[in-house]
């Protein structure tokens, strides 16, 4: 068998897998360890086997991963995305369809110090649902909201995917940090036109509320002072030189569980608890990890990556258009896997053939930063988009009243939104680099 007819039957073999419900990791690993051993041998397959798994969990830079999810986790037990969200209702929740702004505001706050989009959605979704709910919003806007806004988890920094993105491309994780800045607001205020817009023409799915004295918004503004201490000590630290993104991740860890604490919203249970679910969700990437590691090991014996690279670049058609395209597969790959699957999976292959192409005659590494970004934009889509949608299976579980074919005819307008934000980052990619012009 040749090595191309391995890699295709892989592939081919990971997908049955999927289709049977096998877990994604193992879904990767298996037919990784099969084509491994069918191509080097046994020995060669069992040498991989005992160095791989320790080369990939003894990375340092990996650790980044666990500590931002851990900030993620003490910022939810210790409440704070109660306080973002009465703050963000406080001054915007009496325009029509306020509180679904006030919703996306809370969650783009909350997206930036977690670094989870599912975390994010149940979080926000909990807190805001029945407020939604009493005050006469329908449940299709409600939901289709709450999920949509929980995607800003991952694309307001800190965001996960977009570590493992730096770390599989060998990129700096501060400066894609800045270029999602300028996307997620993009995003985030995109969102709150589209909600404000939908609102206007259909009165009926989002009543007003009733204005909240002066005095009682400022109050509520002064409670969210530790977000924005956590943010400024955090990042600002990152890019005053003082840390790395680790050792940021690090500090906000520890400042967020001290905001907690000071709060007296984080008790005993709350800081075993967010262990718990750190070390649960930390243990689930690593087994992602992991399988990807065995599937892209084989990919690289099958020669794969480099002959889809040299044939993408001899495409006789404009570059752009080759990166829409792959864009297009991303948005695909969205209906039947999660973000981190996608991006472990896909990335060596499709990295290094983006690399090959000239792109508005980006340098290596703005091209490569800018690739990141719009990536991270476009899996985005599918923590939203049918028949997966996981932030719409996560706020759906909450929101047991609401059937999920409602929430999934809500979203389509933001959907709408985020089709015209990638085209936009597409085709002007100093959306994205501006702020690594200052750094």
């Amino acid at each position: 068998m040749t090595p191309t007819l391995v890699g295709l039957g892989m592939f081919a073999a990971m997908l049955a897998l999927m289709a049977l419900r096998v877990p994604i990791a193992a879904a990767m690993f298996i037919p990784g360890a099969v084509g491994y051993w069918l191509l080097s041998g046994e020995a060669a397959f069992l040498n991989q086997i005992k160095g791989s798994a320790v080369a990939r969990l003894t990375v340092y830079d990996l650790s980044v991963i666990p500590l931002f999810l851990l900030m993620g986790q003490f910022a939810t037990q210790g409440g704070l995305s109660r306080a973002l969200f009465r703050a963000a209702a406080a001054w915007v929740g009496h325009i029509r369809g306020g509180l679904g702004m006030a919703s996306i505001l809370a969650a783009g706050a909350f997206g930036a110090v977690c670094g989870s989009s599912v975390a994010t959605s149940a979080t926000i979704t909990q807190v805001a649902y029945p407020e939604m709910k009493a005050h006469g919003y329908q449940g299709r806007l409600s939901t289709a909201v709450l999920a949509t806004g929980g995607t800003l988890g991952i694309l307001i920094p800190p965001s996960v995917p977009l570590v493992v993105y730096a770390i599989l491309t060998e990129q700096n994780i501060a400066k894609l940090f800045a270029a999602a800045v300028i996307p997620g607001l993009l995003a985030m205020f995109g969102y709150i036109l589209v909600l404000g817009l939908t609102c206007r023409m259909r009165p009926e799915l989002a009543p007003p509320s009733e204005p909240v004295p002066a005095g009682q918004r400022w109050r509520a503004l002064l409670a969210i002072w530790p977000i924005l201490g956590i943010f400024l000590v955090v990042f600002g630290g990152i890019y005053g030189g003082l840390f790395s993104p680790t050792e940021g991740a690090a500090v906000g860890a520890i400042t967020t569980l001290i905001a907690g604490l000071a709060q007296r919203e984080l008790n005993r249970a709350g800081i075993l608890a967010s262990l718990l679910g750190t070390a649960e969700t930390t243990a689930l990437v690593f087994m992602i990890f992991l399988g990807a590691d065995m599937m892209n090991a084989t990919l690289a014996l099958t020669a794969l990556p480099a002959a889809i690279a040299a044939w993408v670049g001899a495409l006789p058609v404009p570059a752009f258009v080759i990166v829409a395209a792959i864009l297009a597969l991303y948005v695909l790959l969205g209906c039947v896997m999660d973000e981190l699957s996608m991006l472990l999976l896909t990335i060596p292959v499709i990295f290094p053939a983006v690399m090959g192409l000239d792109l508005w005659g980006l340098g290596a590494q703005d091209k490569a930063i800018w690739f990141g970004i719009l990536v991270l934009m476009t899996v985005g889509i599918g923590l939203i988009a049918p028949p997966v949608g996981l932030n719409v299976y996560v706020v759906n579980s909450l929101a047991k009243d609401v059937p999920m074919t409602e929430t999934y005819k809500g979203v389509f307008p933001f959907l709408a939104w985020d089709a015209l934000r990638i085209v936009l980052l597409l085709l002007f990619p100093v959306v994205s680099l501006l702020p690594l012009r200052w750094m």
